[in-house]
């Protein structure tokens, strides 16, 4: 129990991953993700400067086409 948040450590690794598998840059990602920032939020989710809400994570799954589970536990690998 408790309130203690557990940031998956490979994360920002994946979602980067995925936006050079779909072979676009940050600006283009920050669009296909429906975002209202600009690329630098792309950024800072690839750097793991910060974390990507519940939603924008289902974003990034339905583009890679993986469940969001992939992206969120550390011991899955993202299907190649």
């Amino acid at each position: 129990m408790g309130n203690a948040r557990r940031k998956p450590k490979r994360l920002a690794r994946k979602l980067l991953a995925i936006r050079q598998r779909l072979e676009v840059s940050q600006t283009e990602m920050a669009r296909l993700l429906d975002l209202k920032q600009t690329y630098t939020v792309v950024s800072s989710f690839e750097s793991g400067r910060r974390e990507p809400d519940l939603i924008i994570l289902l974003r990034y799954a339905r583009l890679a086409r993986v469940p969001v589970e992939n992206l969120i536990d550390d011991k899955l690998n993202l299907p190649t």
